[in-house]
């Protein structure tokens, strides 16, 4: 086993660190409620952040799983704006992956060269209202008609959808087939047929829009469909599995960044004459923190490489997923505590890691569906 970052990594590691500092390090800062500019997606694209593992001859960077999460934990550590983050991390992998696995091939040129370059932002639209763990009861149809799907329905929750050039969705074609009746496309935004409502207001994650998306009899290209038809249910997997592996590493570079600020703080707040650190109290709360985030570091890591070896990570990636989110949710919680009444004031920012850390146990499969999984994998 070799725990260490090979030169290369730890080269790209320090890179992207440096130039989200240097490029995004106010992001998300200013106390505004709108979501992401282009400006500041720009900048994200000019470090690469877009493409990360998408194709190098689409202008990406052709990383793979584990040199992706690690891009993504250093564009967090230095970038304070998770919501950002999170619409590029969505961006690339719940939408980028699919397209770049099984778009055919005139359209996975078109899309992966816009989304690598940052002139393209893609949504990820699978979520409906009676559909959000139970994704096998989806209720958006697509017929065929004519060489083109007709697609009509609401999906009830979008991440990027009021920003978005390009829409990745699915539908069902086949009603009677189950798993095997559902589609993939990847659907051009200035087609006829899509209304996107307005950005949801959210508990955190304030920059990522989200919102609903309606297909009113949108006739979507045959050559739109990702893979064939009846193979969305294997789409969807298949980038919920890079999702799950790779857009948690964003919160393990949230709570690097959390341990430096809560330890620079422990040791110039003084109470009773004494640093804070030197109080059993909050050093050991500290150590917890620490002890956290490294156990999660470690099994999204080993969820990663699992990946890129070809070996089964079903197992891996969940209790990743499962291990991340709640280190960042009691992590947060602590460092709120750590900073008293500074923590509770949303000048500090300390607050705002809490908000965008609750949402990490819901999206990409709750931790209840991943505790299933463990389980299934265990063999009860």
């Amino acid at each position: 086993m070799e725990f260490g970052f090979t030169a290369a990594q730890q080269q790209r590691y320090d890179a992207i660190l440096c130039a989200s500092r240097e490029k995004l390090g106010r992001a998300g800062t200013d106390g505004a409620s709108s979501y992401f500019t282009r400006q500041q997606w720009r900048a994200a694209a000019e470090i690469g952040l877009t493409g990360l593992c998408l194709p190098e001859e689409h202008g990406g960077g052709g990383l793979s799983a584990l040199d992706t999460a690690l891009s993504l934990e250093a564009f967090q550590r230095g970038c304070p704006d998770a919501g950002l983050v999170f619409s590029v991390s969505a961006h690339l992998l719940a939408c980028g992956v699919p397209i770049r696995d099984f778009a055919a091939g005139e359209v996975r040129q078109d899309f992966l060269r816009g989304m690598a370059d940052g002139s393209l932002v893609a949504a990820n639209a699978m979520t409906e209202d009676d559909a959000g763990s139970d994704v096998g009861n989806l209720a958006v149809t697509a017929r065929s008609e004519d060489g083109a799907y007709v697609l009509d329905g609401e999906k009830s929750f979008s991440s990027n959808a009021p920003a978005a050039d390009v829409i990745v969705t699915y539908a069902v074609t086949n009603p009677r087939a189950g798993f095997l009746g559902v589609t993939a496309f990847a659907v051009p935004r200035d087609l006829s047929g899509i209304q996107v409502g307005a950005p949801f207001r959210k508990m955190g994650l304030d920059s990522c829009p989200a919102a609903r998306v309606t297909f009113r009899d949108c006739r979507v290209p045959a050559r739109y469909c990702l893979g064939e038809e009846g193979q969305g249910g294997a789409v969807f997997q298949h980038s919920m599995g890079w999702e799950r592996a790779c857009l948690f590493a964003g919160y393990v570079g949230l709570m690097e960044h959390q341990l430096e600020r809560c330890i620079e703080h422990a040791k110039q707040r003084k109470q009773f004459g004494s640093p804070l650190g030197s109080f059993q109290a909050i050093s050991h709360r500290i150590a917890v923190m620490k002890q956290r985030l490294e156990s999660a570091r470690l099994l999204l890591y080993r969820g990663c490489w699992l990946m890129d070896q070809g070996r089964d990570y079903t197992e891996a990636v969940a209790l990743a997923k499962v291990a991340v989110s709640e280190a960042a949710i009691a992590n947060s919680t602590d460092a709120v505590q750590i900073f008293g009444g500074a923590g509770y004031l949303a000048q500090t920012g300390v607050e705002q890691h809490l908000r965008d850390s609750v949402g990490s146990a819901i999206f990409s499969g709750t931790n209840e569906i991943q505790r299933e999984l463990i389980a299934r994998e265990a063999g009860l």
